[in-house]
Parts: structure tokens; C-alpha cells; sequence
């Protein structure tokens, strides 16, 4: 699981998870009010043509979208390529492999400060770690953090 601490300026710290990056991708999208292709997505150049009812081997394909068959013609048409406009810019393709992770926090960069704990373990650790793991939100973040552990059934509640 992905834990996630806000540390928003003016409002109390709120602790949240994702099951994995796929829903961690759901999440953030759902947040932010955008599609979840614009935060990560990974095609192909023969998908984005297939989007447009074409093949790379039709005779009109090239004129009818250049952009789309350059990026077919420059990394092939099979290639993975991904998007993250955050990271990346709106709408830009690249082959090298992006986490969708990363994407997604790239993209939760403007909503404030965060702490985010990759699995269940790195969360715990920051719990017990104590109120200096979150600087001025102290124990109010620790204790949302706890709440969602003993929630989740991560750390027991035997207060």
C-alpha cells in the first residue's frame, strides 16, 4: 500500500492510501478533477492510430496524422511510450519508462507539502519515527497516520 500524509498550511493533517500505483492513479485523478491520462498513461504509436480507425500501413496515414506516424516512424510502432504532463509537459511521449508514481506526485506538487511512504513498512516506520518525521504538523500528522494504520490493520489499537 502507498501512504499518503497531507501537511496542508492552513487545515489539519489527513492521511489516505492506495491500494497500488493503478489506484493511486485513480485517486490523485479523482482529486484533482483531470483524466488519468494526463497524470500517467502508456500506448503506443499503432494505438494512438488505432484511436483514429487507421493503421500505419494505410496510404493517407502519414498525411492525416504526422505527428502520430513521426513518433511510430522515429521509435516504432510497437514501443511503449509514456505520458506524464507533469513531469514530461502536456501531451508529451517519451520510450524511456515512467513510474506512475512519480507522475502522480509530480502532479500533487502544487496541491502543498506531503509525506508519502511507498508500503506499509515505511509507513510504520515513520509513525514510530515520531513528531519530527513531520516537522511543524507534529503529532496532529502522527495521529493521522495512526489512525489510518489501525484502520487498515497495520498497527494494532491498543489504546
Amino acid at each position: 500500500m502507498i501512504h499518503v500524509v497531507e501537511l496542508p498550511v492552513d487545515q489539519a493533517p489527513k492521511a489516505w492510501f492506495a491500494f497500488d500505483g493503478d489506484d493511486f492513479l485513480s485517486k490523485v485523478s479523482l482529486a484533482l478533477g483531470r483524466e488519468p491520462w494526463t497524470l500517467w498513461d502508456q500506448t503506443s504509436a499503432r494505438e494512438l492510430l488505432e484511436m483514429f480507425d487507421t493503421q500505419p500501413e494505410a496510404p493517407d496515414a502519414q498525411a492525416q496524422h504526422p505527428a502520430i506516424y513521426a513518433l511510430g516512424e522515429r521509435h516504432g510502432w510497437d514501443t511503449p511510450l509514456y505520458r506524464a504532463d507533469d513531469l514530461l509537459g502536456a501531451g508529451m511521449l517519451q520510450p524511456e519508462p515512467v513510474d506512475v508514481v512519480d507522475a502522480c506526485l509530480a502532479a500533487l506538487k502544487p496541491l502543498g507539502n506531503m509525506n508519502v511512504y511507498s508500503d506499509d513498512s515505511a509507513a510504520m516506520a515513520a509513525f514510530e519515527r515520531g513528531d519530527s518525521e513531520f516537522g511543524e504538523h507534529s503529532w496532529r500528522a502522527r495521529w493521522a497516520l495512526r489512525e489510518q494504520l489501525i484502520e487498515l490493520e497495520v498497527l494494532a489499537d491498543d489504546t
